[in-house]
């Protein structure tokens, strides 16, 4: 099978807001790696020089996704095919890892799964299937990268969620129900393995252009109409995203733990204000 069409965008034009080395000998474990705004998480690290991990289920993508991001960066990252929502998988995936790295310093929980559907309409096993991808997923690979490394060493774990269910949003009750167990359990695991030095938060963005839940979530509203319910009228780039996270990770951030930082500009609050401005909302 052709990797042409498994080719993910790059920051060509990536402008350094942290010192290059500032994860220098550091290895991130990525669920989700091989695509979307985890593809990019990936690059960001790279080229701070940090080694990765790409994990998900589709092996071809993997494998085009990890040549890609080592050409571009010069640093290393392994591909590993893992379902995350079976735990064998996953843990047989860190033990690739650490066999390869012998650390994994950095876990990101990004693998998800997302629809549009009607609450109505949505089947009992659909709904069960986003749950076991977004929160069981995070919850396996947090566990097994804990056990099999951080409860000794350390680390920062980070689990991208998103604004669905902060207010509510059409035909997207599994997303939202699924994201806020995970902030949940990213607060329950924060208070109990803080005390083996493992920092654990969440990172919910917005809309973000270039991702396959902006086509699917915009549907025909135009960015005019979007821009208009974000209060700094900016639309959010992979690029964003992956800088939010890489300031997480650091030592900057080394008293963030047990909680949200939403990345959207503040469109959250705003499609309130343009309901009171009689600014029509996007239709999802």
């Amino acid at each position: 099978m052709s990797t042409e069409k498994f080719v993910e965008p790059l920051c060509y034009d990536y402008k350094y807001l942290f010192r290059p080395d500032l994860l220098k000998g550091k290895v991130a474990f990525i669920t989700g790696g091989g695509s979307g705004i985890c593809f990019t998480i990936a690059e960001i690290f790279m080229r701070h020089q940090c080694d990765t991990v790409i994990v998900s289920r589709n092996l071809t993508r993997l494998q085009a996704s990890s040549k890609c991001l080592e050409n571009a960066t010069g640093q290393k990252c392994l591909p590993v095919k893992a379902d995350v929502r079976k735990p064998e998988e996953i843990k047989e995936a860190v033990i690739k890892a650490l066999q390869e790295f012998q650390r994994i310093d950095i876990l990101i929980n990004g693998a998800a799964g997302n629809f549009l559907c009607p609450a109505a309409k949505l089947s009992f096993n659909a709904f069960r299937t986003v749950m076991d991808i977004d929160t069981m997923g995070t919850f396996n690979a947090s566990k097994i990268v804990f056990e099999k490394y951080m409860t000794d060493h350390g680390g920062v774990i980070v689990n991208i969620t998103s604004t669905q269910h902060i207010s509510g949003v059409p035909m997207q009750c599994h997303v939202g129900a699924a994201k806020s167990a995970i902030e949940a359990l990213t607060k329950h695991l924060a208070v109990e393995w803080g005390p083996n030095n493992v920092r654990i938060m969440c990172v919910a963005p917005g809309p973000v252009e270039e991702t396959e839940g902006y086509r699917r979530l915009a549907g025909p509203a135009s960015k005019e109409d979007i821009l208009k319910i974000i209060p700094i009228r900016k639309i959010g780039t992979r690029c964003d995203i992956a800088n939010i996270i890489l300031f997480v990770v650091s030592e900057a951030a080394g008293l963030l733990t047990g909680s949200c930082i939403i990345a959207d500009g503040g469109s959250w609050m705003g499609m309130m204000s343009a309901v009171f401005n009689q600014i029509p909302p996007p239709k999802l």
